[in-house]
């Protein structure tokens, strides 16, 4: 990799606007989500977690899969600004599905009865740590992408759509592409206040 880690971690932002053009092949964004699937970790080396790459016309579906189902709850008064979200999402190359497994986490729950409770957190976690990978290997690849989160809402239409197994728990969207518009300087908390190292 051409930076080191924590500079591609100052990087990954969250990018709202993007066009339908992607400065990396289709196969390196398959590359990059095989590799994050395979080597992000996971409680008891549960590789629970799960991805579907949506490109195309599967990854416009998506995302008016997700408008028309909006548009049955949110009132009609409110929904052109939730449209307009929708379309910028949409306006992105691709979108990345993040799933976990629940027959593996379920499997877990029986098989480590004391840790039972735990491990739908630890799947939830798994997968955050996931997300976080594609997320920064895409940012110093050049793409841009955003973190959102319309399940349950949209997880039975998904599954039909997309023939995604009755197990899989969706988690998180990552609509990406080429970033049309670069993010605003970011605002931190001060540090010391988030941060103490103890002697």
């Amino acid at each position: 990799m051409s930076k080191n880690f924590l500079e591609a971690v100052k990087e990954r932002r969250s990018i709202y606007a993007l066009s339908k053009e992607t400065p990396i092949s289709d196969a390196q964004i398959k590359e990059i989500v095989e590799a994050a699937v395979l080597h992000s970790p996971t409680s008891f080396n549960s590789q629970s977690s799960r991805a579907v790459v949506l490109l195309g016309d599967k990854h416009d579906k998506l995302w008016d899969i997700t408008a028309e189902t909006l548009r049955k709850i949110v009132p009609t008064e409110q929904f052109e600004g939730t449209a307009q979200k929708l379309a910028s999402f949409k306006a992105g190359y691709g979108s990345v599905l993040f799933f976990e497994d629940q027959t593996v986490v379920k499997s877990l729950q029986e098989n480590f009865a004391l840790y039972a409770d735990n491990f739908p957190v630890w799947s939830n976690q798994s997968s955050g740590i996931l997300q976080f990978v594609v997320w920064t290997a895409f940012a110093e690849a050049g793409l841009g992408a955003s973190l959102q989160h319309y399940n349950p809402l949209i997880d039975d239409e998904v599954k039909t759509s997309f023939d995604i197994p009755a197990e899989w728990k969706l988690i998180a969207q990552m609509p990406f592409g080429k970033i049309a518009t670069a993010p605003g300087e970011k605002e931190f908390q001060p540090i010391e206040d988030r941060v103490k190292v103890l002697k």
